[in-house]
């Protein structure tokens, strides 16, 4: 959940807008208030599209199918707009996290709450398709966590008895490793397509990875028609109920009333204590402005309090927040979270992990090195308001840097190479010079600004973070990898004032891991061993203001490890 931005409207039709919940491929989704004071979930479809007859086709389709379904497993379509522009739909505002975040942020859940989510999403299933619909596009980032049982959410792509496809010749509709073999090889999709996303979707639940790995879509559709998902270490009886969900042949697939019979539900997926736990992982919904928004109050959008979990592991972190919005209207409380299949602190044992509220001061042990660069004595700094930001920055982006080395051989074997993009922001001073050395267990970075006069007074402080990023995601609990891309913004250093060395010049250095730790929601993460990783490790500066969210790449840079 972000703050409203100044081009962002105040109303969409009647209802007061209060943050933004995210974007979707159609448009930008807002928090807003019915004029009755009613929270409501509103897409609007994006200025640029509102011309492509497909894209308001689909749109329409997605309304038309919300205002058809009145499920409890849905949320139910409150107001629309589908004649002229803006084109907007609000629907019911369902609170709790994503089901990927949630797996994201905690990890596999145990094989009897995988049952007991089965059970209730088949269950949703059925209650779907008895109105005639089939959704098409069930994957975790379309499953909401929400406090009485998970809701599904974009029917986009969903269709009802006797509709045509929207999509465009030579694609397929739905996700990649969630969409059935049937709909991959132009056949019909029916009630047997969801399932086998469901049974994708309890795959993903059960060992937190991808069903069917990841790579490029035509990979991952080829690995759904021909090979089998990913069950690996799953419960031999759940795995054996997923495989059965995820058959080849359609027909060979159970219906949802036989999915909830084999999954022997015998309590309610509320009272799991490991279901109710992930509810703290969504976002609060700032009351403060639900309450003063409105005609005759002055509002001030603010950034809601609370962590925002990106997704950890495998395979997840491919987004911060889900076009459908969600948040957390409710408390949980301690005793529910020690619940959890984890230690009280969320970590692993011995303290290697350290628990602590959303914007603590929690970062990882710094060097000497690392000390000097902010507190070396250093002639008086130019008058200025730039404030310190936090001891650390949150990992609450995706990163699309990854460094290779040169592919000229003699360049590489002294470790030169080069970054795919470049950076957001370019760097103050002449030149930003950048090395690393790696040394056994760790390696120095070593980082200055470059000036052509340093007897000049001191600027203003300007304060960088080193993101450390390993070539794949890791397992949080044992620090190895997995087969994935990592995306996440990696394990950072204590930002500190690139002109703490003013005015000698010399280069400000830091050591990983020592200095490192990732932090996310309010947890720190420590540094894993660079032999858990051998490859090409990338390196990204960022310039980091007051809030520790708020920070941009100045330089990239990496090295090879093994």
């Amino acid at each position: 959940m972000e703050a409203l931005r100044e081009t962002d409207p105040a109303y969409i039709g009647a209802h007061a807008l209060l943050a933004r919940l995210g974007a979707g491929g159609m448009g930008q989704v807002y928090l807003g208030r019915s004029p009755g004071g009613r929270l409501v979930a509103v897409k609007v479809i994006r200025d640029e599209i509102t011309g492509h007859p497909e894209a308001l086709a689909r749109f329409r389709r997605e309304a038309e199918t919300v205002r058809a379904v009145r499920s409890a497993y849905t949320a139910n379509l409150i107001d629309a707009s589908l004649a002229a522009p803006p084109f907007w739909l609000a629907t019911e505002y369902v609170a709790g996290p994503t089901l990927g975040n949630a797996i994201g942020a905690r990890g596999a859940l145990p094989p009897q709450t995988c049952r007991r989510l089965g059970a209730a999403l088949a269950e949703g299933l059925a209650s779907v398709h008895a109105y005639g619909v089939t959704h098409r596009d069930l994957k975790p980032q379309n499953v909401i966590l929400g406090v009485q049982g998970p809701q599904l959410i974009d029917f986009g792509i969903a269709r009802g008895v006797g509709a045509t496809a929207l999509t465009q010749d030579g694609q397929a509709p739905g996700t990649p490793g969630y969409t059935a073999p049937e709909v991959l090889l132009g056949g019909e999709t029916g009630a047997a397509a969801d399932v086998f996303a469901l049974g994708a979707t309890l795959a993903y639940a059960a060992t937190g990875r991808p069903p069917f790995g990841t790579g490029v879509a035509s990979t991952v559709g080829y690995r759904a028609v021909h090979e089998p998902v990913d069950v690996a270490g799953v419960e031999p009886g759940l795995a054996a109920l997923i495989e059965a969900c995820v058959a080849k042949d359609p027909a060979a697939r159970p219906d949802p009333a036989e999915l909830i019979r084999r999954c022997d539900v015998r309590d309610a997926l509320v009272d799991d204590p490991v279901y109710v736990a992930l509810g703290a992982l969504g976002e609060p919904v700032p009351l403060h402005e639900m309450r003063t928004q409105g005609p005759g109050y002055p509002y001030v959008p603010t950034q809601s309090v609370g962590p925002v979990v990106p997704a950890r592991k495998a395979g997840r972190r491919v987004g911060l927040r889900a076009a459908g919005g969600t948040a957390v209207l409710v408390a949980l409380s301690l005793a529910a979270w020690k619940l959890l299949p984890l230690d009280g602190t969320g970590g692993r044992e011995g303290g290697a992990r350290s628990g602590g509220a959303a914007g603590a001061s929690t970062s990882a042990p710094q060097s000497p090195a690392a000390s000097a660069g902010s507190g070396a004595a250093t002639p008086a700094a130019s008058k200025g308001s730039v404030k310190p930001p936090a001891q650390y920055i949150e990992g609450n982006q995706i990163s699309h840097y990854f460094w290779k080395p040169s592919t000229d051989p003699d360049m590489a074997a002294h470790g030169q190479g080069q970054c795919n993009q470049p950076a957001e922001q370019k760097a103050p001073g002449a030149d930003m010079q950048t090395s690393t050395a790696v040394s056994g267990k760790s390696v120095a970075i070593d980082m200055r600004i470059k000036y052509g006069d340093m007897s000049q007074t001191r600027p203003e402080p300007y304060y960088v973070s080193v993101a450390v990023r390993s070539p794949h995601d890791t397992d949080p609990e044992t620090g190895m990898p997995f087969k994935v891309d990592n995306k996440s913004v990696g394990f950072t250093s204590k930002p500190v004032d690139i002109y703490g060395k003013w005015p000698s010049g010399e280069f400000l250095t830091l050591r990983y891991p020592e200095d490192f730790a990732e932090h996310v929601g309010g947890r720190t993460y420590p540094g894993v061993p660079l032999a858990n990783d051998p490859g090409d490790w990338t390196l990204v500066f960022y310039h980091v203001e007051d809030d520790p969210t708020k920070y941009t790449s100045i330089n990239c840079s990496g090295f090879r490890v093994g």
